[in-house]
């Protein structure tokens, strides 16, 4: 991406609101090594709360007959925290510039800490609900502040690096939730069953609150006077209703049959879109300050960047799902191995941010579109494996690295073409609209082509499960080529546009 669209639109150096940043190449080494250190400490929140978006479902089965919870009950430990996570993520980005990134991550860093302990310690199913919606909470208060932090320390090929790892954080995470599940249930340490999946996120929360309270600058920390940061609570409120009516439904229906209240949500979810829509922008009109800047979303570049992001996600959710529930029931491997096999995807998917380094400037603008045809690919070949009477083994778990390859590519060069695209004082507000629109798309993703797996497989054996695999992953395919034209259509615009961008 060029460089000069980087550049900050605030003052050049060393305000208050504005953090001193120099040029790659006049950065002192003690200044460099600061920038990295921040950097560690806001992926590994990010990997945390990633860990805990898919670590419940592993566990799901063993929290069922260990707290005598429904199945209702138990779809909504798992969902809770998604739910919570994907309402309130745009409004912890605004809180993040209103009050600053430092102070808002370490107050979601410590909620996300406590409610890991409530969760651990939860004597029934309401009470580890309820934890998990505040686990949630957490997490949507301090993961905004990530790729903020990542817009406003880091510039050009630094900026490419920065986001290659967080995109390694965004994957891993996930990964490493359901194989560090898997392993921590199966080894029953104590007799404690599913509760070490909680628990381990004391220590390491305590001392990420630590790291981050002597990384992050202070000046950050200060509330920010300027009034165009004002929090839309209205707005918020719109926007949390109508994302509840979608992803609600979403999440439960195929547990509870799809009875009619879900089909009302759903319905209802377009309505409560449109009111939504229309009070930002009688707010803009009146001058005031809506919770998603018009100019995020009115930029063609950001706008295709995200239908092809939430298009990806969708699919690799739906297969993080879909994969462990085949492995498991359809070919009869246990937890710890369903979770290992995804250890392929994310080593190929790391290894996309160091590549993207290296690939000239004038062909970053391919990249997006080449990593959803590399994902398309991967997903076929797997149809391929399948379709030729493979069930599993060491095949598969190669044939998914070139997913995972694909997936990184695409992920990494599609967010930093959003992020090139706008000027840095959208930060907050592309921070959140990034990580909501994934989690939306990816909630998407599960109930649809898992959903539609659990009916085709419908508890018959192998063939069938391999059959309702196959139909998920010609799926995905197909959706990865859509994503490709939605990415080529958003480095057009983004070619077209770029050199107005300051």
């Amino acid at each position: 991406m060029p460089r000069r669209h980087s550049r900050p639109d605030g003052p050049a150096t060393g305000d208050a609101t504005h953090p001193q940043r120099v040029d790659e190449a006049g950065d002192s080494p003690a200044a460099g090594v600061r920038r990295w250190r921040l950097l560690a400490v806001l992926l590994a929140a990010q990997f945390m709360a990633n860990v805990d978006t898919a670590i419940a479902n592993i566990a799901a089965p063993v929290i069922r007959s260990s707290i005598d919870a429904t199945d209702g009950q138990v779809g909504l430990v798992v969902s809770g925290y998604v739910v919570a996570y994907a309402v309130l993520l745009v409004a912890g980005a605004r809180l993040g510039a209103r009050h600053g990134h430092r102070r808002i991550f370490l107050v979601g860093l410590a909620n996300f800490t406590a409610a890991s302990l409530a969760c651990a310690l939860a004597p029934d199913a309401a009470v580890l609900i309820a934890a998990r919606v505040l686990q949630g909470a957490g997490a949507a208060l301090m993961v905004p502040q990530v790729l903020s932090g990542i817009q406003l320390h880091f510039t050009g090929q630094q900026r490419i690096r920065a986001l290659g790892y967080y995109a390694v954080a965004l994957s891993g995470g996930a990964v490493a939730g359901q194989a560090l599940g898997g392993v921590l249930i199966g080894a029953d340490l104590f007799g404690t069953g599913w509760r070490p999946i909680f628990l381990i996120n004391l220590p390491v929360g305590l001392l990420l609150l630590w790291a981050a309270a002597r990384s992050m600058p202070r000046e950050e920390s200060r509330k920010q006077p300027d009034s165009a940061q004002e929090v839309d609570i209205r707005g918020m409120l719109l926007l949390s209703v109508t994302i509840l009516l979608l992803i609600v439904p979403l999440l439960l229906g195929n547990d509870e049959g799809w009875p009619l209240w879900t089909w009302g949500c759903l319905a209802a979810s377009v309505p409560a879109a449109v009111v939504f829509r229309r009070s930002q922008r009688r707010r803009a009109a009146l001058g005031g300050r809506p919770l998603i800047a018009e100019e995020v979303v009115h930029e063609p570049a950001v706008r295709w960047s995200l239908a092809a992001h939430g298009i990806t996600t969708m699919t690799y959710f739906a297969l993080l799902f879909v994969l462990a529930i085949y492995l498991q029931d359809g070919v009869g491997r246990g937890p710890a191995y369903a979770g290992l096999a995804m250890v392929s995807w994310v080593t190929a998917f790391g290894l996309a941010g160091p590549l993207l380094v290296q690939v000239p400037e004038k062909r970053q603008t391919v990249m997006p579109t080449l990593g959803c045809l590399i994902l398309a690919t991967g997903y076929t070949t797997i149809w391929v494996y399948l379709a030729t009477g493979h069930r599993a083994g060491p095949g598969l778990l190669v044939l998914l690295g070139i997913g995972g390859l694909g997936l990184g590519i695409s992920s990494n060069a599609l967010i930093g073409q959003m992020t090139f695209a706008l000027q840095d004082r959208h930060a907050a507000d592309l921070s959140g609209v990034i990580s909501t629109n994934a989690q939306l798309w990816g909630a998407l993703g599960v109930a649809a082509l898992g959903g539609g797996y659990l009916s085709l497989a419908d508890g018959g054996g192998t063939e069938p499960a391999a059959r309702a695999l196959e139909a998920v992953l010609g799926a995905s395919a197909g959706l990865s080529v859509l994503a490709a034209v939605a990415a080529w259509r958003g480095g057009r615009s983004h070619a077209a546009t770029g050199t107005r961008v300051r």
